[in-house]
């Protein structure tokens, strides 16, 4: 089924104002079709198309929420914003019947860490012992698998890896790290810097979520959609200054360990994800959706970023404490290497 076949479609997202939501969003509204986008409402840097119904309501309140629905039907169901298993169950109960094909946005730091093996397939098991986040990830694929299986509940499990827009810059410390790179300070990258890393542009992720609504095969199954494009950490690092227009970046690595202990809202993000090499194989996604190309790659996305950044003064926010704490890590590894 082509895109121009799958058109006209009825779709709900449920969040839709995100880094992933918002491109998507954009895409199924120049596909056709017909896109309702339930969310709180408070996002000010990204904005729901135009074209697309807006409901205002709470998420987490399931009243609200059906009052809000009352008896629709849409042939497809997103969820963006569903993170534990209490989350699924809702959705379960409130699109049981209701709907043709609910797509789960799970994450691909679900996959074992460390992988056993690359390139990381579906196949590769799902297991994070390092990061709650991804096992809560996981506990929501059981529920709706569980559902698909026993009261054939029609999800379809997308698994993306790091995925970035313009707004967000795709570093461990943020802007902090791009206004340091500017002033010439040095920077803080984790382990020895070669591990590899994949970074996928919300629009290139968008082409094959949105490709894959009404697609029946889908159901029942699960998807990695990430860009074929990977970087040691170092050369990100390197890339995002030349995209800065910085000098090259004076590196300084530290071990996981040692961040995570220095800044424990570091530790699953980096233990349970960073620090590990990954590299997707997106062979299964691409035999659905055969025009899934990825054409931002990371020089051309992140100057795109920068240049967001450097027209929006006010989003470049230096972390004082975290400044400190890359401060004290450079200056304790300096010590333990004299």
């Amino acid at each position: 089924m082509t895109p121009a076949t799958t058109a006209g479609l009825s779709v709900l997202f449920i969040g839709g104002s995100g880094v992933i939501s918002t491109a998507a969003a954009e895409l199924a509204v120049a596909r056709g079709h017909r896109l309702t986008v339930l969310n709180r409402g408070q996002s000010t840097l990204r904005q729901v198309p135009a074209a697309a119904e807006t409901l205002t309501v709470d998420v987490r309140d399931p009243h609200a929420v059906s009052a809000a629905l009352g008896e629709r039907t849409f042939d497809v169901v997103v969820d963006f914003v569903a993170f534990t298993p209490e989350h699924v169950r809702a959705d379960i109960a409130q699109f049981a019947g209701r709907t043709g094909q609910y797509l789960f946005i799970s994450s691909a730091s679900a996959y074992q860490k460390p992988p056993a093996a690359l390139p990381i397939r579906e196949s590769t098991p799902l297991q994070n012992p390092y990061w709650q986040y991804s096992r809560d990830k996981i506990a929501c694929e059981d529920v709706l698998m569980t559902a698909y299986r026993d009261e054939g509940f029609p999800v379809t499990i997308i698994r993306p890896s790091h995925t970035y827009d313009r707004t967000q810059i795709a570093l461990l410390g943020g802007w902090t790290d791009i206004h340091r790179m500017r002033t010439g300070q040095p920077v803080v990258v984790h382990g020895d810097g070669t591990s590899l890393w994949t970074l996928t542009h919300s629009t290139d992720f968008a082409k094959a979520l949105v490709g894959l609504f009404g697609r029946s095969q889908a159901v029942g199954d699960s998807f990695t959609i990430t860009s074929g494009e990977y970087l040691p950490w170092d050369a990100i690092y390197a890339e995002y200054a030349r995209a800065a227009g910085a000098p090259a970046p004076e590196i300084v690595h530290v071990a996981s360990d040692t961040m995570a202990a220095a800044n424990p809202e570091w530790s699953g993000p980096l233990l349970g994800d960073r620090s590990h090499s990954v590299i997707f194989d997106n062979t299964k996604v691409t035999r659905l959706v055969p025009d899934f190309v990825c054409t931002t790659p990371v020089a051309l996305g992140f100057r795109e970023a920068i240049a967001w950044y450097d027209e929006h003064p006010e989003q470049q926010v230096v972390d004082a404490e975290l400044n400190t704490t890359l401060d004290r890590l450079i200056h304790q590894h300096r010590l333990d290497t004299l």
